[in-house]
């Protein structure tokens, strides 16, 4: 036997290993378990985790890249994806901080950054569905195009002052939870109830399945392209604006590597890369443990390194398993 051959055999014997293990894509209950567990183990090991403080810092961080997380959840399942989310984070809370400076209304600034949030996305519809493009290459191209154009308007300075009530807002909590968790828990809501109950949902996952079915069964390709695209750089546009209330200024840098967290949180939530997979609720719990790993590995004073490798092995090991599902059909 060949070496080339060996090793073949080798590594069929891993695969089969793996499934005989029967593996599953993470449902929304395991994911929940786990995350349960996790809180326990953190709970015992450290004092700090459990605090008042601690939990709502993990939840205002975790609601940022949420909310985005919803929308790319849409794209993903559509069989899509968005790299450029982070830069039109950046441009919706510039655009919205710049309003907010000059003295307009707080509910205008927010209007004004989701509306450039939705242009972007149209034009990455557009790029993706009319010009032919893929996705990850359109919106890798608009990712650094949308950042540059920041970086133009600001002068790469920061934007401030803003308004003391709105930064207030973004730092408020309710009955112990942070106003920007309510907003994030409204927008998954409303999101479920859309992809469960709506003729947009049914399209995004037909889409995702078979795009050339879809096609033959009367679907507007085109359509559900751009809706797709538009609600997730919207969203990351609110995200903007938030996170430049949070941090109580524009920041041109806002929203950095923001892009991989949220595809993350989708992918870790059951999302299938592929496309026709995918929860809403799933990507909640996802965002959550992936914030939950970070978090607590900081108060354990886990090298951040590890904690990297720890989160990109998540990673790989969901998409495995996807994959494994997808063989068994």
């Amino acid at each position: 036997m060949t070496v080339k051959n060996s090793e073949k055999l080798e590594g069929n014997k891993v695969s089969v290993f793996f499934k005989k293990l029967n593996f599953t894509t993470p449902t929304v209950g395991v994911l929940a378990l786990i995350l349960v567990v996790f809180f326990v183990f953190l709970t015992i090991a450290t004092d700090k985790f459990l605090s008042v403080n601690n939990l709502a810092n993990l939840l205002r961080q975790t609601s940022i890249v949420g909310i985005i997380a919803v929308g790319m959840t849409f794209v993903i399942i559509s069989s899509g994806i968005d790299l450029s989310v982070g830069s039109v984070l950046a441009l919706g809370g510039i655009v919205g901080a710049m309003i907010m400076r000059d003295g307009y209304p707080i509910p205008l600034a927010i209007l004004a950054a989701i509306a450039v949030g939705i242009v972007v996305g149209l034009v990455n519809g557009v790029i993706i569905n009319d010009l032919k493009v893929t996705p990850f290459i359109a919106t890798l191209g608009m990712m650094y195009i949308v950042r540059a154009l920041v970086m133009l308007i600001t002068n790469a300075s920061y934007i401030s002052p803003l308004p003391k009530s709105f930064i207030h807002f973004c730092a408020e909590t309710f009955l112990y939870i942070p106003t920007l968790t309510l907003i994030w828990v409204f927008v998954v809501i409303i999101a479920s109830l859309v992809i469960k109950y709506t003729r947009l949902g049914r399209n995004v996952f037909a889409i995702g399945c078979n795009t050339e079915c879809a096609r033959l069964s009367g679907i507007s390709i085109r359509k559900n392209t751009y809706l797709v695209y538009i609600i997730v750089s919207a969203l990351a546009s609110f995200a903007g604006v938030l996170t430049a209330g949070r941090l109580a200024t524009g920041l041109p840098m806002a929203g950095n590597g923001y892009e991989l967290q949220v595809i993350a949180a989708v992918v870790v939530g059951g999302g299938s890369l592929e496309g026709g997979e995918g929860t809403i609720v799933g990507t909640l719990l996802g965002a959550l443990l992936i914030a939950t790993i970070q978090n607590g590995g900081n108060l354990l004073g886990v090298n951040p390194h590890i904690l990297n490798i720890i989160i990109g092995a998540l990673i790989v090991i969901s998409v495995y398993i996807d994959g494994l599902n997808k063989q068994k059909r």
